[in-house]
């Protein structure tokens, strides 16, 4: 045995041993008291009469093995491999678009133009699924069709520039909070594409009125702005997503079961593996794979988008709907935003917080 190798102490409780063994010993145990030898100075008997040994750390490793960690190491790369790194993630728009038919050439222009390149790598593969080329097919017949040769007059809410600006304004890996919206809203010049907000120039709506009482009241600086509109918050990290993208004007949920309800499922799916990949320290193993971001689900259809997550993974919070019909039954009052931030700040540091009175 290397005499440099580590020893490690272990009492090993054996049964007595059997009389022949202590025969055989005879008076050699006897005159090792005056001078033990040296492999029986490795070995001394406990008062109960088990034997306390010297084993190496090698002695205690499996026979043949050089490392008991082995298994689990190529489990931890199993799992990475598994899951990769979003960066890692290849993803050519010229190779992918190379693939399509005439058809879908047509009726997914819009997407690879205008849907944010860390969200289409992620999303190219449901946008090619049946239900979604019969939703665009459904649209084109609105007047839908790529950002700059739509119907003149298009009736149909937000601008088809802007039904994607949600992905421009928030990529992927910085997303840190996630807010559930239902529907675009349906007046003329509101809706641009992130839900609660309005283009500049709109007055504020009724609903994101009360968001930003429920923020003056846990920020008690917070000046609510004359503006309804929330791009600075996109940029720092706030998904606004609506669950159905597109709306015709003046029918509220005309727009509801025709395929984005799904498509915006499949988007939640991927903030789920893939929000907040790019946050916090950047030399951790998990680096670059979702660790966990706050859901703001606001009234029973935001909630139901998010039964299904996992709430030791995330945090989400729910509550009525910021609206003047439910505000006052628990929106007003829930402490959603400092709670975020508290949350945030624990788990990825100051970068992982949001500035809610920045607007």
């Amino acid at each position: 045995m290397d005499k440099s190798a580590p020893v490690v102490y272990l009492e090993d409780l054996e049964g007595p041993v059997n009389a022949a063994k202590e025969n055989a010993k005879g008076d050699a145990s006897q005159s090792s008291k005056a001078s033990p030898s040296k492999s029986e100075a490795s070995e001394r008997k406990t008062q109960t009469g088990a034997t306390k040994r010297q084993m190496t750390l090698t002695d205690m490793l499996p026979s043949g093995s050089s490392t008991a960690k082995a298994p689990a190491t190529k489990k931890a790369r199993a799992t990475l491999s598994a899951n990769p790194s979003l960066n890692s993630i290849p993803f050519s728009l010229s190779d992918f678009q190379s693939t399509f038919s005439d058809e879908e050439k047509k009726l997914l222009a819009l997407e690879c133009q205008t849907m944010g390149k860390s969200w289409l790598k992620l999303l190219k593969d449901e946008i090619r699924q049946p239900y979604f080329l019969k939703l665009k097919r459904f649209l084109l017949e609105q007047g839908v069709k790529g950002p700059d040769d739509s119907a003149p007059n298009l009736k149909v809410y937000p601008a088809p520039k802007n039904i994607y600006s949600w992905s421009n304004l928030t990529p992927l890996g910085r997303v840190k909070v996630v807010v559930i919206g239902q529907d675009p809203y349906h007046g003329p010049g509101q809706a641009h594409g992130l839900c609660f907000s309005v283009p500049p120039g709109v007055s504020v709506p009724p609903s994101l009125r009360n968001i930003y009482a429920e923020i003056k009241s846990e920020y008690p600086s917070f000046e609510p702005p004359k503006h309804g509109t929330l791009t600075t918050w996109a940029e720092n990290g706030v998904l606004l997503l609506n669950t159905a993208l597109t709306v015709k004007a003046n029918e509220a949920g005309s727009h509801s079961n025709q395929g984005w309800e799904q498509f915006t499922d499949k988007v939640i799916d991927v903030v789920d593996r893939f929000g907040g990949a790019n946050l916090g320290d950047k030399t951790s193993a998990s680096a670059g794979r979702g660790r966990g971001i706050v859901f703001l689900a606001w009234g029973a259809w935001a909630a139901k988008r998010v039964a299904k997550l996992d709430k030791k993974k995330h945090l989400i919070l729910t509550s009525p709907h910021p609206s003047p019909l439910s505000a006052h039954r628990g929106f007003l009052g829930n402490g959603h935003f400092k709670k975020a931030n508290d949350w945030l700040e624990e788990k990825y540091g100051a970068d992982g917080c949001v500035d809610w009175t920045n607007l």
